[in-house]
């Protein structure tokens, strides 16, 4: 009996290991891993991680994993939230206390999303400096992975109440990073970079003149995403998010619906609006009504009004002026149960 059970176990365990063999060949290659680097704009919690890591499960970008050796820190989003935004850090310091080598060890990453040097702006360290640094970094991360992709940010603009030259200093900071970048890049392990600061708007996208509120961290996630994309290993071109063709009642006003990201019980969607007309808008309002009951819990770039099913946006006053060919998006959270179904907009 006991000779029986030892052959069993053994065939038991042979078959297991058919089956990792067979499971593992199926799933392909590893999972790539990001590691997203910075500040606290990035962990402090860092939601535009939250937003980018549900845009690119919902587009069919799942073999990935976030890696860091921080958890996650909130933003009430399911998402894999393992990063390296340390709050208040250097970028100089970083590089000067060696501190990278051991965060590359522990996660291994493939790919870097670098937002630093917002906190070296603000200490009046000079560009040249804080590049240097970027070097010393980028050399660290090659030391790690040869085949490292870095895709580095322009940092976003900051306007901290006491630091009334750092706009500027930020300025003249991302001025310098395309030069950077380019004389650092290479074929093998190349340097792509980001640009945060265009668009991004201190009174309309943060809370405190320096870190991100709820429709800065969007607009960071869709900066970042394209990028991000392009550097995923055999990735096919990304899956197309429902959209409703807009309408236009009577003026040159439409308005796009789309869904962004979709997960459990919840879902992110924009709305752009553009000027398809001839003459300039002074305003928009923009009106739909769900169908399956979808509640919307927060938006960003626009007034919400809500009656029951019925949806009413309309412009705040840094994006109510729309020359002609010219948009605007705002978005929103909202909740959802069974079905989601894409409304269609009106715009006047």
């Amino acid at each position: 009996m006991r000779r029986t059970s030892t052959l069993l176990a053994a065939m038991l365990a042979l078959a297991a290991a058919v089956l990792f063999a067979m499971t593992t060949q199926a799933s392909g290659a590893a999972a790539t891993r990001i590691m997203p680097l910075g500040d606290s704009i990035t962990g402090s919690p860092g939601c535009w991680r939250a937003l980018l890591w549900n845009r690119l499960q919902s587009t069919g970008h799942t073999n990935i994993d976030f890696v860091g050796t921080l958890p996650t820190q909130g933003c009430g989003v399911s998402h894999d939230g393992d990063n390296e935004g340390h709050g208040g850090y250097l970028a100089t310091n970083i590089a000067n206390q060696n501190q990278l080598p051991g965060w590359l060890s522990a996660t291994k990453p493939d790919i870097v999303l670098m937002h630093l040097g917002t906190n070296d702006v603000w200490s009046n360290i000079a560009p040249a400096t804080i590049l240097s640094a970027f070097t010393t970094l980028v050399n660290q991360m090659r030391a790690s992975n040869p085949n490292m992709k870095i895709i580095v940010a322009k940092i976003i603009p900051m306007t901290p109440s006491n630091c009334a030259d750092c706009g500027q200093r930020a300025v003249n900071f991302n001025n310098a990073i395309p030069a950077w970048a380019a004389a650092t890049t290479t074929q093998q392990s190349p340097i792509t970079v980001v640009d945060q600061w265009t668009g991004f708007s201190t009174s309309a996208d943060t809370y405190d003149g320096v870190h991100p509120n709820a429709a800065g961290d969007q607009k960071m996630s869709d900066k970042w995403y394209p990028a991000l994309v392009s550097a995923l290993p055999g990735t096919s071109t990304p899956t197309v998010t429902p959209t409703v063709t807009p309408t236009v009642p009577g003026g040159g006003c439409t308005a796009t619906y789309k869904i962004a990201n979709q997960w459990q019980n919840g879902f992110q969607g924009e709305v752009t609006v553009k000027n398809a007309g001839a003459a300039a808008l002074s305003g928009w309002t923009v009106q739909w009504t769900f169908a399956n009951g979808q509640q919307i819990s927060q938006l960003w770039n626009g007034t919400l009004s809500t009656s029951g099913s019925s949806v009413t946006v309309r412009n705040v006053g840094w994006n109510g002026s729309l020359t002609p060919g010219a948009s605007t998006t705002f978005g929103f959270i909202a909740s959802w149960s069974g079905t989601n179904a894409a409304p269609t907009p009106t715009c006047s």
